[in-house]
């Protein structure tokens, strides 16, 4: 069994400590993909994190390992270190040239979404107006596609997130979203998503977030009500899980250069206090306690296993070459 963990984020600064990557390793992770860059970050300060990031993995090779097959990740579990990818939360930093898409590849990404809450000249945001997938972005689908990377849709627009499983030719994930029939929230994805990711053959991973679990102090028992929809919905072979812990390192700024407005990003009327100052994280022993409240939710063995990591790597067996 592998334990898969779908989003994590560490300052988007080349200081970042690298310690929280280290304590998923001790938690029993055997594979992480770590956010290196948003729609609001530049390519100069996506470029330097990607420097950095590869750079402290190549110097602890007995801890990190910089994964770009399964093959790597059965590996790094072996010797006992964490397979690491990295993911691109939108579609900005690809400067509208669907060739990036295989240079990221190179350095290391293996996961993208194309919108970040707001809408740009390929997708839609969640948190924006309703157009749908652009021409440009049905070219960015197979881009994707081709390059071999996970297509997801966490923080998409709903309808055009069903634009790109219908354009997509590999799996689509979400990465880091939850049932909207459980939570109202605009980054909470609808049944219908739900189950046009199924058809893909993709896997929803469960985000950890207090206010898409709806929980003040969210835990596992909350992880588990939440996949525990997914499964009854389409089916335990596509439920993730997708922690999305954001590891803030209070003396790094990490701020996107410029006129950079938190508010825009995440809108006070789309329910976000102060941006997201205030989130609320599970925490990171979830990945200890997760099998016994999966349990509870009358899931067997196999299908803890298959939540736990198993669907992410059937899916990545399918798209990673």
């Amino acid at each position: 069994m592998i334990h898969w963990e779908s989003h994590a984020c560490l300052p988007l600064h080349p200081d970042a400590d690298f310690t929280p990557i280290d304590n998923f390793r001790k938690m029993g992770v055997h594979y992480v993909s770590i956010n290196v860059g948003m729609d609001m970050n530049p390519v100069p300060q996506v470029m330097s994190v990607l420097g950095a990031f590869r750079s402290k993995i190549a110097a602890q090779p007995d801890k990190f390992v910089l994964a770009g097959s399964v093959a790597d990740i059965e590996a790094a579990k072996a010797k006992g270190a964490i397979a690491i990818g990295f993911d691109l939360e939108g579609a900005m930093p690809l400067m509208e040239q669907p060739e990036m898409v295989a240079l990221y590849r190179d350095l290391g990404v293996r996961q993208i979404h194309f919108a970040y809450n707001r809408n740009n000249s390929v997708a839609d945001g969640c948190h924006d107006a309703t157009r749908g997938l652009t021409p440009l972005g049905k070219r960015m689908v197979q881009a994707v596609n081709e390059a071999g990377l996970l297509m997801d849709c966490s923080h998409t627009g709903r309808r055009c997130s069903l634009d790109i499983m219908a354009a997509s030719s590999k799996p689509v994930i979400f990465s880091h979203s939850n049932p909207l029939a459980l939570v109202e929230h605009g980054r909470n994805v609808t049944d219908e998503q739900i189950k046009a990711s199924a058809a893909t053959g993709g896997v929803v991973c469960i985000s950890g977030v207090s206010a898409f679990l709806g929980s003040a102090n969210p835990n596992a028992t909350d992880m588990a009500r939440h996949a525990a929809y997914v499964a009854d919905l389409v089916g335990v072979q596509h439920v993730g899980i997708g922690l999305d812990i954001s590891f803030r390192q209070p003396e790094l700024n990490d701020n996107p250069p410029g006129n950079y407005d938190p508010v825009y990003w995440w809108p006070r009327e789309a329910g976000y206090n102060r941006t997201i100052a205030r989130m609320e994280y599970t925490p990171m022993e979830t990945w200890h306690l997760l099998p016994e409240a999966l349990a509870k939710v009358g899931m067997s063995d196999a299908d803890v296993s298959l939540v736990m990591g198993d669907n992410m790597v059937r899916v990545a067996r399918q798209v990673w070459h």
